[in-house]
This record gives C-alpha cells, structure tokens and sequence, in this order.
C-alpha cells in the first residue's frame, strides 16, 4: 500500500505528539513493513524529497502567529494534486482543520480511498472555547457549539476514526460519529530510561546550586499549555526546597516567561530536537510537572514515566489516566498551592519507588511497536473494508497497486 499522512501540526523545530507520530511510523514502516508513505506536512516552500519507499511533501505555508514554528497551510490545490499525484491507499488525517476536508474532497474523486481521522485534541473545549471566551467572554460560547456541529459532519465522513482515549471516544459517540477505536500511542523506553542521567546535567544548564528535586517540563511554552502555571508554582515553593525547574521547549509565552522568571532558579533551554539530549534532560531530572488541563494523551508524560520519573500534574483531561497515586499526584486545575503541596509530597515520600513503578508502568503498556500493529492490524483494515465496500469490491482488495508508482523519483522531482 501506499500509505498518507496529512496534517497541519507538524514543525521542524518545536513539535510536539504529532511530529513525534510521524517520525516513530515512518521508522515503523520503513523497517517492518513493505509499504510505502507519503507525509504532507506545511514547510517553508513546495518541496518534495524521495528516500526509498518515503515520499516527504513540504507544502509551502506562512508561520502561525505567535508560533512561528508552526505553519499553516492554506493552499489546499497545492495538497489536492498532491494526492492526485500519488492516490493513496490510505489517507490518515491528523489534525481537524482544513485539510480533512481536502482528504475528504480527493475521496469523492477516488472513492477507493480509505479515509482514516486521528482524533487527537478535544479541539472544541481545548481550542475553540477557550480562546472564544478568552476574547468575547460568555457569548463567545456559540463558536463552541458550532465547533461541535463541525466535529459531527467533518469525523462522519471519515471511514474509521481513532481516539487516544475512551473519554474522547465517548464525546465522539455523543456527536453521532460511531466507527470508532481507541489507539494508545507509545515512547521508546530503550531511549527514554534513567540509564541516561547525568550528574552534569544540572550544572550544564545553569542550576547547579540548587540542592533539591529538579523539576523539568517539554513541550510548548503557550496558553494552551498553562506554561505560565509552572513559573508560579516555583514561586510557590518553600524556598528551603531549594529546587529548579527546566523548560524545555518553545512557544509565545517564553519571552515573556523569561523575563518574569528573572531570579528565580528556572532554565529555559529552548527546542531540544536531538531525542537523546531530551532524554538525558529528562533522566537527570527528578519530577516531571505539567498544568496542561486538555492533554488528549501526553506522549511527554509516558517519556517522562519511562525515564523513571513521578509526575505531578492536574486531574483533567487525560492526566488522570497516565498518572496513578503509585506514580505521581494530581491536583484542581490552576490550584498553584496544590500543585506546590503535590511536589513535596511527592519528593518527601519514596519518589524513587514512584519512578520505578512509572517505567515499569510504561514498559508493561506503551510501545510504539504496539501503536502501529494496532493501527495497521486493525483501523487500517476496518478503513479498507469500508473502502472496498463503497466502490463494490472484494473485501481488503488493494484498489491502486504500489508497483505501478514511480517510487524512484529523484529527490524534489515528483511525477
């Protein structure tokens, strides 16, 4: 088969849970499979780089304001002749806006395509209404209902859906959207593991005269993320703690972040691309912490886990089903003195029996191997039956076959 990944959330710098996905599957099917994958991704210009059986597709897009590491794409013809080009088996949607419905439009076009959506972000609540309210108060509350009218006829075009959660699946259900599984994501324990701690680690971003638990962070420094929380929750601790917080990651809150943390034992490194200088952060940490209230997953939460530490976070969203009392503690969203008494609970009790019991946790239930099997053993069949079904042949019959694409391209030449 030839299989597409199509979103808007990807970044070269600055990614989070999606850029992950598509890093980890592409090594998935390039070494277990005999597939090949096409990625359409917004970049800085059209570009097309053929490596072997993976076909990158940059579609030029301007920066998201405020998150310049992220592009959004607006020239859907540009990703329409794209699929054309190469009509996919399978077509996975990532992301809810705009180009599902550019997926949707090719498959009108070529019926045999099976549409597949990941429903990853609770985006009417995490996006929609907060940012509504944010700017119009109560009555921006009706972009909220219709975010949830747009759910209901975007994901019912879809052949198969998958959730990371059974709560998401079950909103899903409400807005009448049924062909639906819950698809657990996955960390590589092997890479993410407290063999990585390093004992500089502390004094090599700037806190090594910090005597206590090291906090540590990854992902985007925005509002969505509550990033600003975690600056207030250093300054609600007890200073004789004597404890650090590393952030690691970027977004529109860090500049501003960086100057209201002046004085207080916070790093902000920046990006870290290179997965192992992540890891070694995170090992040579001691409590991973997030405010994030809509986390649909937390991919940074179960790498945080298998680097063999508790985390102390909130009880929303999906947090409460990453973090058990045996590995961590959770408190109200946006309750600061909660979130403070939760750290040192956590670093004053047995937080080395938490972090083991927290890679254990990992390593019995979290794998990417698992995510990918699931997801091609058995969504991607259920999207191709329906497919097959649709356009009146035999069940799992492959509609285009591969060997028939030019898959030799020299690089930045599509046919």
């Amino acid at each position: 088969m030839l299989i597409c990944d199509l979103t808007q959330s990807y970044a070269t710098r600055g990614g989070g849970g999606i850029s992950t996905y598509l890093r980890e599957k592409r090594a998935y099917l390039l070494r277990e499979t005999p597939h090949h994958l096409l990625q359409i991704v917004p970049g800085p210009e059209d570009k097309v780089t053929v490596d072997g059986r993976h076909i990158f597709a940059e579609v030029g897009a301007d920066p998201v304001r405020g998150s310049p590491n992220y592009r959004f794409i607006l020239r859907t013809r540009i990703v329409r002749e794209l699929l054309a080009r190469y009509r996919p088996d399978v077509i996975e949607s990532l992301c809810p806006w705009v180009l599902p419905w550019t997926a949707i439009q090719h498959r009108r076009v070529f019926p045999g395509t099976a549409l597949v959506a990941g429903y990853r972000t609770d985006f009417p609540n995490a996006h929609v209404d907060r940012v509504a309210r944010e700017l119009l108060g109560s009555p921006g509350r009706v972009f909220y209902w219709l975010s949830l009218g747009y759910t209901e006829i975007t994901y019912r075009e879809f052949d198969w859906v998958y959730t990371l959660s059974e709560e998401a699946r079950v909103t899903l259900a409400r807005r009448n959207v049924t062909r639906t599984e819950v698809l657990p994501l996955g960390v590589d324990s092997a890479l993410f593991s407290p063999a990585r701690r390093d004992p500089a680690y502390r004094a090599s971003i700037g806190l090594g005269d910090t005597t206590g638990p090291l906090l540590v962070y990854a992902g985007r420094i925005d509002n969505e993320k509550r990033a600003d929380r975690l600056v207030a929750l250093v300054r609600a601790l007890p200073r004789e703690l004597d404890a650090g917080l590393v952030m690691i990651g970027d977004g529109k809150l860090r500049v501003a972040l960086e100057a209201e943390a002046a004085g207080l034992p916070i790093a902000f490194t920046g990006f870290v691309d290179d997965r192992a200088a992540l890891a070694r952060a995170l090992a040579s940490s001691d409590i991973y912490v997030s405010a994030m209230a809509d986390e649909t997953f937390g991919v940074s939460i179960i790498e945080a886990q298998a680097s063999g530490l508790p985390v102390v976070g909130v009880d929303s969203g999906a947090m409460p089903l990453r973090v058990s009392p045996a590995l961590g503690r959770l408190g109200p969203v946006d309750d600061i003195d909660a979130m403070s008494a939760n750290v040192l609970d956590a670093w004053r009790g047995d937080h080395g029996t938490m972090g083991r019991a927290a890679r254990r946790h990992v390593k019995d239930h979290f794998s990417w191997t698992r995510t990918f099997e699931r997801l091609l053993g058995d969504i991607y069949p259920k999207a191709l039956a329906r497919a097959a079904a649709r356009v009146g042949q035999r069940d799992g019959e492959s509609r285009v076959r591969v060997d028939r694409r030019d898959v030799e391209l020299r690089p930045n030449h599509p046919r």
